[in-house]
Order: structure tokens, then C-alpha cells, then sequence
């Protein structure tokens, strides 16, 4: 298969990946079966996708770095776009459950912090998907990278946004805020340690450790709860999985597939040089 047509199938492959939770939201929500609050699910689900995308589209450039697989450059966009569109729509079904009210929903975004923020988050995401064709990159030219630095304090604040709305319930958002530290931790590392498994292995202690700080001080300086029992939670394997041991799963599966991709590639180098040499004719 051609270089054009791998990148042709993994475009159509992202798309209707994209597009399949907002469709089985649909379903379900005329299927009725979404409970009987079923606009406040719908506002949690498309608030969750955002989020997932949002942090999927920041580990594209980790992932085709350490996996040296460049197509998935063709699709960092489209995720970064699906991330801004499920977040409008979670904006759209919250004015939903506020009747279309826009004075109700604008007094509500100012008089509440966590509110606020998911707004602001929001517009910066907007901004961002509009402004990421080849044409808007060329007008900014050099501003439009200063631009989309943008992308990683939106993407912080609506992780503290996804902690608010969690109230005690945090372990969804602990554990996007795992991921997010490790995606950072990694753009911190030198070059020459983010493809190495010793850069690896210490972005997965790393953001091991700071999930399990986070949580700890989350529930202790919001919820009053003592932090040692929170530490303590995270060894208690009657309480498994717990948010940072997610984390430390997802690292330890980034190391598995990259040494499986790069045992996969010496092993076609070596069976290839073998070919080569069987086919050769002495001379």
C-alpha cells in the first residue's frame, strides 16, 4: 500500500472515530436512554470527549516522535477540531438546560469560577480550530505558532474546570490530569531523552507521582480529607484502579508498543538483508 493511501484510510479511519460518540449520544438520547436527566448526561459526555481529544490531539507529536511514525501528523488537526466542536457542544446542551436563556447563562459563566474558566477554555479552543487551516497559518505566519501555544493553558483549564464539576467524584479528571502532566513532562525532557526508554521510564514515575500528589492535595485542601489516606488508597488493592495507577498503566503500554514497533522494524531490517543476500549470486 502507497504512502497516499495509508494516510488516505488513517484520515477516514480518525474521522469516523471521531464522530462515533457524538453519534451513539444521539442514538441513546432518542432512544431515550440516557436516564431521566438526560440533557445533564449529554452535557457530562460531550465534556469528557472534549476533554479526550484535547489530550489526544497533544500526544500526537509525542507519539509520531517515539514511534517515528510521521502520518500521524495528517491527523493531529482533525482531533484538535473535534476537540473544540464537542466542547461547543457541551457549551450548546448546558444553554439547553438553561432554556436558551442567554442572560441566565451569561450571569451563571460570571458569578461561577469553574464556569468561567470552561468558558474561557472554550473560546481559546474555537479560536484555535478556526485558525487551524494552511491559509490562517499563512496569514499569522509567525504569530500563528505563538497562537496556538495557546492550546496547552486551555487545555490545564479545562482540566481544573473537569476537577470543579467533578465535586468528589474526581477520579476522571485526576487521571486526565495524569496524562496531561506526562504529556508536558515529555515536551520538558531533553531531545535526546524522549525517544529513549530511560526518558520513558521516568515520564511514567513522574506523572505517577504527581497524579497521586494532585489527587492527595485536591482532597485534602477541597474536600478536608486527610492526604495519607488518599496515599494510602493508592496501594490498597481492594481499591484498584486507582487514578495514578491508570497513569502508571497507560506510560508502561507507551514503552510496550514502542519496543514492539522497534523490535517489529529490526526484525524486517534483518529479514530484508537476509533476502538481499540470499538472492545475491556469488561471484
Amino acid at each position: 500500500m502507497s504512502v497516499q493511501k495509508k494516510i488516505f484510510w488513517l484520515r477516514l479511519v480518525t474521522l469516523i472515530s471521531l464522530c462515533l460518540p457524538a453519534l451513539e449520544l444521539a442514538w441513546r438520547w432518542y432512544a431515550d436512554e440516557l436516564g431521566p436527566r438526560p440533557v445533564t448526561v449529554a452535557t457530562h459526555a460531550t465534556g469528557d470527549w472534549a476533554v479526550i481529544f484535547l489530550l489526544l490531539s497533544l500526544a500526537m507529536t509525542p507519539l509520531r516522535t517515539t514511534l517515528d511514525w510521521m502520518p500521524l501528523v495528517h491527523v493531529r488537526r482533525r482531533i484538535g477540531v473535534a476537540a473544540a466542536l464537542y466542547a461547543g457542544a457541551h457549551f450548546l446542551i448546558y444553554a439547553l438546560d438553561q432554556k436558551w436563556n442567554l442572560i441566565v447563562v451569561a450571569t451563571e459563566i460570571a458569578k461561577r469560577f469553574y464556569l468561567t474558566i470552561g468558558f474561557v477554555a472554550l473560546l481559546v479552543l474555537a479560536a484555535l480550530a478556526v485558525t487551524s487551516t494552511n491559509g490562517w497559518q499563512k496569514r499569522l505566519k509567525r504569530n500563528w505558532k505563538r497562537l496556538h501555544w495557546l492550546i496547552y493553558p486551555a487545555a490545564f483549564v479545562a482540566i481544573v474546570h473537569f476537577f470543579i464539576q467533578s465535586k468528589v467524584k474526581i477520579g476522571e479528571a485526576a487521571f486526565a490530569a495524569g496524562l496531561f502532566a506526562w504529556l508536558m513532562l515529555w515536551r520538558a525532557l531533553p531531545t535526546h531523552l524522549r525517544t529513549g526508554y530511560l526518558g520513558l521510564v521516568l515520564l511514567a514515575i513522574g506523572a505517577t507521582l504527581i497524579t497521586v500528589a494532585f489527587e492527595a492535595a485536591w482532597y485534602g485542601l477541597v474536600n478536608g480529607i486527610d492526604p495519607v489516606r488518599i496515599l494510602a488508597a493508592n496501594i490498597d488493592p481492594e481499591l484498584v484502579p486507582r487514578p495514578a495507577q491508570k497513569v502508571l498503566i497507560a506510560s508502561l503500554a507507551v514503552i510496550a508498543v514502542v519496543a514492539t514497533r522497534r523490535l517489529a522494524a529490526a526484525a524486517n531490517r534483518l529479514w530484508t538483508k537476509r533476502y538481499i543476500q540470499s538472492t545475491i549470486s556469488p561471484s
